[in-house]
This record gives C-alpha cells, structure tokens and sequence, in this order.
C-alpha cells in the first residue's frame, strides 16, 4: 500500500492560533494539490513553538514571561470545544489523515494548565487520538504540564498504523516499545530538534522498529515572528534561523528517502511503501521473536490521570 507523505514545515503565525489555523488550510490545499495523503505538521504547530523560553532569564524576565505565557493560553486548543473544526473538515473535504502538534488547554478542569499536545485526524474528520506529551524538556516545564498513557497508542488509517511521540520523547525507549508492540508502521515525530543527533535517533527507531519514520521542526527565521511579538526586536534578528526544519522521511531500513528539508519554509513531498515495514521486521522484530518475555517485562498504564474524581461523573 503505497502512501503519499507531505510533511510541512512552514512558520506558523506565532501566538495567533486563527491565523495559524486559516495557514493551515493553505498548506493542506497544496499538499493535497501534489497528491498527499498523509499530512504531517510540526510540534506544538498551533500557535507555535515556544521559542522564547530558551531565551528568557528566570529573574529579570518574569514580566515578560507571564506575559508571553497568558497570551498563549488565549490561543491553546481546547479539544473539548471546535477549535479544529476547520482542520476535520478539511480532512474530510480531502479524504486525508493529518497529524498537528499543538497546545492544548485543559478547560474542564483548571482552566490554565497547558499540554504539549499531538492529534491524529483521519480522513472522516474525526479525532482519533490524542496524545499529551509525557516529559516537558528543561524550561519546558514552565510552560507544559506533564502528559499521562491514555493517548500512548497506535491507530489504523488508510495511511497505515500511525503512532506519534513529541521531540525528545523519541529517547524515551519504553514509550517507543509501547508502539512498537501495538504493530507499528508509521512512528512520526512532530518535534523542535533538528540537529544531527535527533536526524541519527530517528534513523536508529526506523531499523529498531521496523516501522517508517516521519519527523519535522518549524523551519523559522527572526523575521517570521510577528511585529505583535513582545520585545520581539529584543530576542530575535530578523535574518537569523530561529530552527532551520530538517523535515526527514526514513524507511524500515534506516535510510533517509526524503530530506532533510534543511532552511526551507515549505513542504517535503514522499512516496512510501506501509508493506515495507512488515518486511523489515523479518529478521528484527523487537516485539516478536527478538522479544524475551521470560525475562523482561512492560506495563503501561494507559488510564486518564484526572485531578479529581466527583461521584456524580
């Protein structure tokens, strides 16, 4: 079964979601236009990765921090609500799947806390995952509250079998084997590492598992971030790469078959073979006979960690 991949790594309109959302759909348009089936977009796309924590000092910009972080909050995605209804329409319109990070609100409960979140749409429209991102990185988690295993699962699309890890979970080797034993074919990574060191992580998962692998940064320069930006001019330049994408599609083997799209604001187009998988994991297959259950066991537990419970529920 032959899938087109179109993986999109433009810059978002950081901290406007709607404008984001409404940029979305451009690029979905075009990707379909070229024959995509499977459309992939970066970590925390809607509205943007948090680019700033990696620059602010904890003391001195505190004001500014807040600032920043309400201002996110006021463009999250609350997948309680519509929000998305754009894109599950599109998908729909288009018969495709697509798979966006994003940030997610957590409104029935605190109202505030936020989540590094990554949705899998399927080519009906409807959600078929969600997935809060276990681990927030470093200053992270001053923005990100810490995901739960309700949404740690593979999912069957027309693509293929789909599971997702955000950025640097990818080293995490016990949330990558939860996908490997529920018969993965596609791992995408939506994520903010474009270095060499993730491009060799994401060429190891594709031969550890078996599995394609499909990973993307937003490629992003200083003059992207819009003029709304607080003390935009303070911490960006305008001709500096902020992250400079590296868009990659791998196959079972480990060989890149498309990208890096290194310092492009676009979209990298690929044809894969889903087949191919199963045919790698002949001689490996690390949930099958290179699996040693006698002597190494895995529990996930996979249940909603609610902070509070009402007998009335």
């Amino acid at each position: 079964m032959a899938t087109n991949v179109a993986v999109i790594q433009s810059p978002p309109v950081l901290l406007q979601r709607d404008e984001t959302l409404h940029q979305m759909l451009a690029s979905i348009d075009a990707a379909v236009g070229a024959g995509a089936t499977l459309l992939v977009f970066p970590e925390a796309y809607l509205p943007g990765y948090p680019t700033w924590i990696w620059r602010l000092a904890p003391g001195s910009d505190m004001a500014l921090s807040s600032e920043l972080h309400a201002r996110l909050r006021e463009n999250a995605v609350d997948l309680e609500g519509d929000t998305l209804a754009p894109l599950q329409d599109a998908a729909a319109r288009h018969g495709v799947t697509l798979v966006t990070g994003l940030h997610e609100i957590d409104r029935r409960y605190s109202g505030t806390t936020l989540y590094n979140s990554v949705v899998v749409i399927g080519p009906d429209g409807r959600l078929l995952n969600r997935h809060r991102k276990l681990m927030p990185t470093n200053p992270e988690r001053m923005v990100w509250g810490m995901g739960d295993a309700s949404g740690l699962r593979v999912v069957e699309t027309p693509a293929g079998r789909i599971g997702c890890l955000i950025c640097w979970e990818s080293y995490m080797p016990l949330a990558r084997y939860a996908l490997y034993a529920q018969d993965l074919e596609i791992f995408i990574n939506p994520t903010w590492d474009s270095s060499d060191a993730g491009l060799a992580s994401l060429r190891h998962i594709a031969r550890e598992g078996g599995c394609w692998v499909i990973g993307t940064a937003t490629a992003i320069q200083g003059s992207d971030i819009p003029a709304t930006f607080p003390e935009r001019d303070r911490l960006f330049t305008p001709e500096e790469w902020i992250n400079v994408g590296n868009a990659v599609v791998i196959a079972p083997s480990g060989e890149v078959v498309a990208g890096p799209l290194n310092r492009e604001k676009g979209i990298l187009h690929a044809e894969i073979e889903v087949e191919s998988a199963r045919r790698a994991r002949r001689s490996l297959d690390v949930c099958g006979h290179y699996a040693r259950p006698d002597l190494f066991s895995l529990t996930v537990n996979r249940a909603p960690l609610p902070p509070v419970r009402f007998s009335d529920d």
